[in-house]
Parts: C-alpha cells; sequence; structure tokens
C-alpha cells in the first residue's frame, strides 16, 4: 500500500534525479549487465507464475473430469 502511494507522489524531476543517481552509482557499463540480470529475473518469475497457475487450472480440470 505504501509503495504504491509512494510512486504516485514521484514526479518526473524525482525520477530522473533517481536515474542520475544509479547512473553515478553504478556507471555506464554496469547498466546494461544489471538490466539484463533484471529482465532475466522477471522472465524466470514469469514463467513460474505460469507454470503455477497452468498446475492449478489442470487440477480443476482433473477434479471436474473426475467428478463427472
Amino acid at each position: 500500500m505504501i509503495h504504491a502511494t509512494l510512486l504516485g507522489v514521484l514526479g518526473t524531476n524525482e525520477i530522473i534525479v533517481i536515474l542520475i543517481i544509479v547512473l553515478l552509482l553504478f556507471g555506464g557499463r554496469k547498466i546494461p549487465e544489471l538490466m539484463r540480470g533484471l529482465g532475466k529475473g522477471m522472465r524466470e518469475f514469469n514463467d513460474a507464475k505460469n507454470n503455477v497457475k497452468r498446475e492449478i487450472e489442470d487440477g480443476v480440470s482433473d477434479k471436474n473430469s473426475t467428478a463427472k
């Protein structure tokens, strides 16, 4: 709940300042590597989420087919 409120408060200027700080901390060479890692993490999370969803749907359909 706090995170949604915080993102609503951030304006364009604040986001630009945050991006500049990240650039200064990590440097231009590390940012693509960080983004690649973030992308892989998000992909793995979405794959796991889809697998769980598929297993739940399969379990429900198996239960419905055995109940008939």
